[in-house]
């Protein structure tokens, strides 16, 4: 059996040059930072669905405003990619917001939260001990031997 499908590498290859042609090609002001996070490319090579994320801008209204964007784009980024992929039929591009890292970004942010708290709950409660063993002074300190 054989490690990668064709699709797999099509879809790796159109990932890498996307990247750079929406970067350096696209020339719409509109557009923000785009980056392209993954590539699907159907098993008879017909379509290549295109997941992207937009750095520092996830309002819905410019989610929506960047996919219209690569999407009247897509038929000179499939040009681009026909000329420096040798390929007999280059999938059709459909673009799609990737809400993964934001999602992660989300649950990160999550998670440190809890972690903090939960400190600040032991460290008040370690604090809470430690007075009260300072306050005892040498019964405490004896029953430590026992």
């Amino acid at each position: 059996m054989r490690e990668f499908k064709r699709t797999d590498r099509v879809a790796d290859q159109l990932q890498k040059e996307l990247a750079v042609l929406i970067q350096r090609e696209v020339k719409d002001p509109r557009l923000g930072m785009v980056t392209v996070s993954g590539v699907e490319v159907s098993r008879d090579l017909g379509y290549a669905d295109v997941h992207v994320t937009l750095l520092g801008e996830d309002t819905p209204e410019r989610i929506k405003e960047n996919l219209k964007v690569l999407k009247q784009a897509a038929g000179f980024l499939r040009g681009q990619v026909a000329r420096r992929i040798k390929l007999r039929h280059v999938p059709e591009l459909r673009f799609h917001y990737d809400e993964s890292v934001v999602r992660g970004q989300r649950l990160s942010s999550l998670i440190q939260e809890a972690v903090a708290s939960d400190r600040s709950r032991s460290g008040e409660e370690s604090g809470d001990e430690g007075t009260e063993s300072s306050g005892e002074g040498q019964p405490g300190s004896d029953s430590g031997r026992d």
